[in-house]
């Protein structure tokens, strides 16, 4: 029996039985014209194959996701426009089925259907695998409607409302919470108070998908030494990336699976807490040239193991066994990729095996995001390509590091121009080589961003994600790309998308997302974001500072000016103006206005040491020039170091301290504020200020 991936579109006429003992010829004559003039022509238009007709309903099957909507919006739109006593009800789903004979069957049909049911008359209800495929490529709207339990479906589908109104094409809004009956709510309050008791003995464990998915768990390292632990990293970071490739496979990403890293815990808990059904374990011992992995696929629900094998090989066979193992596990899955997918899965990346080596170590140096790290990481990159230039994997690797040592402006890692540059030179030639990877893309997508290439950043994050759907990194840059361009319930839609895959997301990407839901007024949500980063880096005060407006935007004013004061632990000369350099990037004023409003409500000064003038006191354009142009200004760094800035008479400036050496510009505006400019500092965005 053949298995495919399809896009199925189910239909239902509303109250088909009502009408029929009302008017049985009417019905079936509006029902006949009905088909005949919307159905099938809007199914031969989007490329549609009817599978069967069941009385009032349709089973159709589309080779494309987007069609499948596309279409289902046009029998709707065509339906509203007759004013026929006739209504259709309309489910979308993308999912897995079997072919037997001319008919289909499978998750994929029975999902689709079920959605049918929870469609508004006249409405259409799609899954949360379908839209994401067809997010902005169709040309309609959508409203969450947050995980269905569907009936004799297992597990909870996201769902999705249909927006067919041309004015909300390319939106995504959030279902408002409908309002219980006043009786309901009485009889409802005494099942709360018990469930509210009960509830407090189960843990709370993410919802796992419809799909199949997965988690691979970091692979033990036998071979009895532990610097050997980066090769068995390694290769559990191989079939991560490989599972991703696969569209029909949800997979948690590696940040969470290697926080099980070194411990034993059954792999049902590990299930239960990732929010996945399937989970891979094993081993690698590596003994001179030759190499020893198990692994094998468990399948939490049956307790059974679909598949397990063993493997002695030589080490340069490496990839040959990442193969059988990757095959296996699809294969159990009962998944096929698609061409282009197994196309991908096929290719090498590498021949020398040196190369692939210091691309692991490179791998486990980068992991923890430390200065030391960063710098160890990107030798080691250098040292891969250097030994094969086309390795791409190692380029895109090179190029991930190179923008986050930018944005942090770690400048003695790398200088952040060279930084940047690096990053684009590498990202390219990634791409140049690999035009199918995601993670160039991921890449490219922040670099534009906080470049003001808005239009380019969202698209390469849509690249990355379509490449990758599985890529944590894709989600994170898109939703950080569409919240800075604006477009924060998008961007709170690529979080959530993010979150699915990574249940224990980067303290970094936390970061990102608590502003993301910040801006799209969600305080709750960015508050349990920043709450965690914070949790994880306790010595950032950027992240102290974006929760304290969060704590803000909740009104939780003693948690906010507490937070205020941990930041100034950190940076006593913290402030507002400079915190939103960081920020800078942010295309709508009334964006970085929210942020501003929020941290004076915080508490957090305007100025360094909370410095407040008189305005009669401020300096006007040309007594700034005469005090600065041509002179060395002497004074104290942030951390209290001695530094001098000396600036010519043309403007141009060198900075000096125990710790940095940068160069720039420095110039009066027209609002007479003292401004200065590098390269190397904040983005190479101006830091601007009035002078009293």
């Amino acid at each position: 029996m053949e298995r495919r991936l399809a896009a199925i579109l189910v239909s239902d006429v509303v109250g088909y039985s009502r009408l029929m003992g009302e008017d049985e010829a009417g019905t079936l004559a509006q029902l006949k014209a009905v088909r005949a003039e919307v159905i099938d022509p809007a199914i031969a238009a989007h490329h549609g194959h009817v599978i069967k007709l069941m009385g009032d309903g349709a089973l159709v099957e589309f080779a494309s996701v987007v069609d499948a909507v596309q279409c289902a919006a046009a029998i709707q739109r065509t339906m509203a426009a007759r004013e026929k006593d006739i209504k259709l009800r309309i489910g979308v789903n993308l999912g897995d089925i079997m072919v037997d004979g001319g008919d289909i069957y499978g998750d994929g049909v029975n999902v689709a259907a079920r959605l049918e049911a929870e469609a508004e008359p006249g409405g259409i209800c799609i899954s949360g695998t379908a839209f994401d495929h067809a997010l902005h490529k169709a040309d309609v709207g959508f409203e969450s409607l947050g995980e269905l339990h569907l009936k004799n479906i297992a597990d909870p589908v996201r769902a999705y409302r249909v927006l067919l109104d041309p004015s909300a094409a390319g939106k995504v809004v959030t279902a408002p919470r409908r309002a219980l009956p006043r009786l309901l709510v009485a009889g409802l309050a005494a099942l709360l108070i018990l469930l509210a008791v009960a509830t407090a003995f189960f843990w709370r464990s993410p919802a796992v998908s419809a799909r199949p998915s997965i988690a691979v768990l970091p692979f033990a390292n036998m071979s009895g030494d532990p610097e050997e632990g980066y090769f068995a990293d390694g290769i559990t970071e191989d079939l991560i990336a490989d599972l991703a490739m696969v569209s029909a496979i949800d997979v948690i990403s590696r940040n969470s699976a290697f926080k099980y890293r070194g411990q034993t815990l059954d792999a049902r808990e590990v299930a239960r807490q990732l929010g996945v059904r399937y989970v891979v374990e094993g081993s690698v011992r590596r003994s001179g040239e030759q190499i020893r992995i198990n692994a094998q696929l468990f399948d939490t629900r049956t307790g059974k193991t679909p598949w397990a094998e063993k493997f002695e090989r030589k080490a340069a066979d490496v990839f040959a066994v990442e193969d059988e193992v990757i095959n296996g596990i699809v294969a159990a899955l009962g998944v096929q990729p698609t061409t282009d997918e197994t196309g991908m899965l096929q290719r090498l990346p590498t021949a020398n095996l040196e190369a692939y080596d210091f691309f692991l170590r490179g791998e486990q140096a980068a992991r923890n995001g430390t200065r030391p790290g960063l710098r160890k990481a990107l030798d080691y990159y250098e040292k891969a390509v250097a030994l094969d230039p086309t390795f791409a994997d190692a380029y895109a690797a090179d190029a991930r590091t190179a923008v986050f040592v930018w944005r942090f402006v770690y400048d003695d890692v790398l200088p952040s121009p060279v930084a940047k540059k690096r990053a684009y030179e590498m990202a390219g030639r990634a791409l140049e080589l690999n035009p199918r990877s995601s993670q160039p893309y991921a890449t490219l997508a922040i670099l534009q961003c906080v470049d003001g290439q808005y239009d380019q950043a969202i698209a390469s994050a849509r690249k990355a994600a379509a490449l990758g759907p599985s890529n944590v990194d894709a989600q994170i840059s898109l939703g950080f790309a569409l919240s800075a361009a604006g477009r924060h319930a998008e961007g709170a839609v690529a979080i959530a998308a993010a979150q699915r895959l990574d249940p224990n997301l980067a303290t970094n990407d936390r970061n990102v997302a608590g502003l993301v839901l910040l801006l799209h007024g969600d305080s709750a949500g960015a508050i349990s974001m920043l709450e965690q980063a914070r949790d994880g880096a306790a010595d950032r005060d950027d992240i102290f500072v974006l929760l304290a407006a969060a704590y803000a935007g909740a009104n939780r004013m003693d948690d906010a000016r507490a937070t205020v004061a941990d930041s100034f632990r950190l940076y006593p000369v913290g402030n507002i103006e400079s915190f939103m350099l960081s920020i800078s990037y942010l295309r709508r004023e009334e964006d970085q206005d929210t942020i501003r409003s929020l941290l004076r409500k915080a508490g957090y000064p305007t100025w360094p040491f909370d410095f407040r003038a008189d305005e009669r006191d401020r300096l006007g354009g040309e007594e700034i020039s005469r005090l600065i142009l041509g002179r060395a200004l002497q004074g104290k760094t942030g951390g209290g170091s001695p530094a001098i800035m000396q600036v010519g008479q043309d403007g141009s400036m060198v900075f000096r301290s125990n710790t940095l050496l940068y160069s720039g510009r420095v110039y009066v505006d027209q609002a007479n504020y003292l401004c200065s400019q590098s390269a190397s500092v904040a983005l190479n965005r101006p830091h601007c200020g009035p002078v009293y």
